[in-house]
């Protein structure tokens, strides 16, 4: 492998160093007055309560790190003109990018009314973390960033995502010390064993050790060199230290060993790709000691403030109360030497503005952070094709997931470069097996001879799994935003490890979809969960917990969607529809276990595309010459809970061949919200024509049944709509004794229709007594035999075309 040689000990000529350093004091005084300033931003006249916020939010302790590694990627995009972008791991630390971004223009050609002088950076300073403005992350709102660091833990992984297949981009990803005490981040140092260093990119992760969280020391900061080394070693990296606080010494020790790290990269990937081998390297990485809130305040009222946790956030408060702060507060802006940063006009300096790179080769500027302008639709075959042979509904038994294996099998195919699959060491496990005839599994690490036999192992795969839910979600996030397509399936029980990084991308589209026109539409995350809580028996009540649809639905209607198709055709038209669409979360509940198939695929389309329907060929209350006013309406969401509906409406029809019965399926979750509350949501009147406006509604739910109520809540006379659904009743049980513990099951829906319909009452009694006794019979069989009764296992729908109305 060619390794650079050892980094100079002092690369920069002095007016190379002269520069650098006015430019990162520039940096320093926006960060500063992005905090505190809302008027007088070049200090022209004597700094008074007025100019000054009354909320200082925003952290100064991340920045000026932040902003120093900024503009040494900087230094070497210019040298070698790098496809780069800055991902900034730290939370509230937008000051020390957004410093950066200003400067080098990109911002103001976006906002034009922050442009680059006094006028606009007065307004660029008051924007910062100001009610209608911009908050004090990396939001959405600023050029160049793909990553928000409202949560910790994500940069990293989004970092190994926006490279993959991406052979030309170099991430440099800030990683803080309070974020690398997070789970998620603390696997995401993986991925470097994912990454093939012919067809992706590169990753340079900067961490940077400043001491402290909040009020406390960060660990890998209270740890010996000697353990911090052999930590990144044993990750896989090659770790080069870069420490001190004297800033003409930091930044020749940051160019050099800057540049030894982007030398040993295009190294690495020029002897793989010359010699077509793609071998696992120690990719390098650079861990930065820096005192929190450099060049900052010494001390203030006594106390340590530079180098400890009281420079995380406002170095000193009270402006308006405490005159000394104030005096302070302008004594340590003008340390940073303003006049000789700014013309009088409050523009950069000639000079330094010769120091960014320019067009699209400024990071902020970057199409790859901006990644619907590379986003290509993806070349998708006919789903048609994959369907599932149905000649009576009810009577084919298929696995769902399998099919839509089949139909990613041949969107890899059709698009090698351009979509991944993610899932945590279950693509056979949820049927998607199908994929590894066109690609493998990603995979750098060694290899066992016995690894030959299954395990789908390459270095060319585009099937990434890793035990790590936030990792895998974050590549994928990461592989979106940067333009490109994908899936990410797992286990519906664990999907809830995601819950709050599902929250932040749901957070971050809703704002650019909202609030910033000039980002382009992105593909949307699509997630499959899959190994239902209905078919987790085997597995336990650890493996039973539908509820992550219920944190989807609280999230804004703008850009999530869920969906429960109940068979296989209903999941491919669901499928194809979710891989074109964008700025979207589409969830799609769809179990891997043989099911019954209910609709070829034309009724499929058709369904799909209302989102919810009349089954007719399960209904009675339409088979005269005049539709009959039905007594009931049987309701179902889910594979499992529309099987047991139609069992028990079959039932109802045997028992009671006058009962008029209405069956209606939901696919889009959403079809149940009123109009005006989501875009799929139905007016009443459709609502109302569905389910009746007054008559008994038997809806059988895959998820917790309060679900349900919480959508149609504002639906008219919520009595009449009785849900069942998952009630945490379970634990190792066969299919019927699950669904029988939380009353999903064909008998307790007969129950429950007895229950609500006036004219059966009474007469129904004998029925209700049999509907009980099947029960028991059930049970007591489950529990002696260890499986469930013939008649259930091998049910079908018993009726053909009309005899349902006959």
């Amino acid at each position: 492998m060619v390794i650079a040689s050892s980094p100079q000990t002092k690369p920069l000529s002095d007016e190379q160093l002269r520069k650098m350093d006015a430019y990162w004091r520039a940096c320093h005084y926006l960060a500063v007055g992005m905090i505190y300033l809302r008027e007088n931003p070049l200090l022209k006249e004597p700094l008074k309560p007025e100019h000054v916020k009354h909320r200082l939010l925003g952290h100064w302790g991340a920045s000026p790190a932040l902003s120093f590694t900024y503009i040494h990627c900087n230094r070497l995009i210019k040298q070698y003109d790098l496809d780069m972008i800055f991902m900034a791991g730290p939370g509230h630390g937008a000051p020390g990018v957004l410093g950066p971004v200003y400067l080098e223009g990109t911002y103001s050609e976006i906002y034009p009314d922050k442009s680059l002088d006094e006028r606009g950076m007065e307004k660029f300073f008051k924007q910062f973390s100001f009610p209608g403005h911009i908050g004090s992350h990396v939001t959405p709102e600023t050029p160049g960033s793909i990553h928000e660091g409202g949560e910790l833990g994500y940069s990293l992984s989004h970092a190994y995502g926006s490279i993959l297949d991406n052979p030309d981009l170099i991430t440099c990803c800030v990683v803080g010390d309070g974020e690398a005490e997070t789970g998620p981040l603390a696997t995401a140092w993986h991925s470097n064993k994912f990454i093939n260093p012919i067809r992706d990119g590169a990753v340079l992760p900067v961490l940077n050790l400043n001491g402290y969280k909040i009020a406390n020391p960060t660990i890998l900061a209270r740890i010996s060199h000697e353990e911090l080394e052999a930590l990144f070693r044993g990750y896989g990296y090659t770790p080069y230290i870069v420490e001190g606080s004297d800033p003409a010494e930091m930044h020749q020790k940051m160019a050099a060993t800057m540049e030894l790290c982007i030398n040993e990269i295009r190294g690495i990937q020029q002897e793989c790709r010359n010699s077509g081998n793609p071998v696992r390297p120690r990719w390098p990485m650079i861990i930065l000691r820096t005192p929190k809130g450099w060049t900052g305040p010494q001390e203030v009222d006594g106390h340590k403030v530079e180098g400890f946790w009281r420079a995380h956030q406002v170095p000193m408060g009270g402006m308006h109360s405490n005159p000394e702060h104030l005096r302070r507060l302008e004594e340590w802006m003008k340390s940073y030497r303003p006049e000789e940063l700014f013309d009088e006009n409050g523009t950069l300096i000639p000079e330094l503005q010769e120091l960014s790179p320019v067009g699209n080769r400024r990071m902020s500027a970057n199409p790859q952070a901006n990644g619907g302008l590379l986003r290509r639709e993806l070349t998708m075959p006919d789903f048609k094709q994959y369907a599932i042979d149905i000649p009576e509904p009810g009577t084919v038994e298929f696995e769902n997931t399998k099919v839509l294996g089949f139909l990613m099998r041949d969107i890899m195919r059709d698009n090698p470069n351009n979509f991944r699959l993610m899932g945590p060491d279950e693509t056979a496990s949820n049927r998607l097996q199908a994929v590894y005839e066109v690609t493998k599994k990603a995979w750098m690490a060694d290899f066992y001879e016995e690894d030959l036999d299954g395990s789908e192992l390459s270095p060319d795969g585009r099937v990434m799994e890793m035990l790590s839910e936030h990792t895998l979600q974050g590549w994928l996030e990461g592989y979106l935003l940067t333009g490109r397509h994908g899936l990410f399936h797992t286990y519906e029980a664990f999907a809830h490890v995601v819950d709050s990084m599902f929250n932040q991308h749901a957070k971050w589209l809703d704002i650019c979809k909202n609030h910033v026109p000039w980002r382009r539409s992105v593909s949307s995350l699509n997630i499959l969960l899959s190994s239902l809580v209905w078919r987790q028996d085997h597995n336990g009540f650890s493996h039973q917990d539908p509820g992550y649809v219920d944190l989807v639905t609280n999230k804004s209607p703008d850009v999530v969607r869920v969906y429960f198709p109940p068979d296989a055709n209903c999941l491919l038209s669901v499928a194809d529809h979710c891989f074109r669409s964008v700025d979207y979360i589409n969830v799609i509940v769809s179990d891997k276990q043989k099911h019954l198939q209910f609709l070829p695929m034309d009724k499929a389309v058709e369904h799909c595309t209302k989102g919810i329907g009349i089954w007719d060929w399960a209904s009675n209350d339409d088979c005269g010459t005049e539709p009959d006013i039905p007594d009931v309406v049987m309701a179902s969401c889910g594979d499992i809970p529309t099987m047991e509906s139609l069992a028990a409406t079959a039932i109802l029809r045997e028992e009671f061949p006058y009962l008029k019965v209405r069956f209606v399926n939901v696919v889009d979750l959403f079809k149940l919200v009123s109009e005006g509350e989501h875009p799929h949501g139905l007016n009443d009147w459709d609502f109302n024509s569905l389910f009746t406006p007054d008559k008994p509604v038997i809806f059988n739910f895959h998820g917790y049944p309060w679900l349900i109520h919480k959508l149609v809540y504002r639906r008219s006379h919520q009595e009449r709509i009785h849900v069942r659904g998952y009630k945490e009743e379970g634990n190792i049980n066969t299919p019927l004794e699950l669904a029988i513990r939380n009353q999903i099951d064909r008998f307790n829906l007969v129950i429950d229709v007895i229950d609500r319909v006036p004219k059966l009452g009474s007469a129904a009694a004998h029925v209700k007594e049999r509907m009980k006794n099947k029960i028991i019979e059930c049970l007591t069989y489950a529990f002696e035999e260890g499986k469930d009764i013939d008649e259930v296992v091998n049910w079908k729908w018993p009726y053909k075309g009309e005899d349902f109305c006959q």
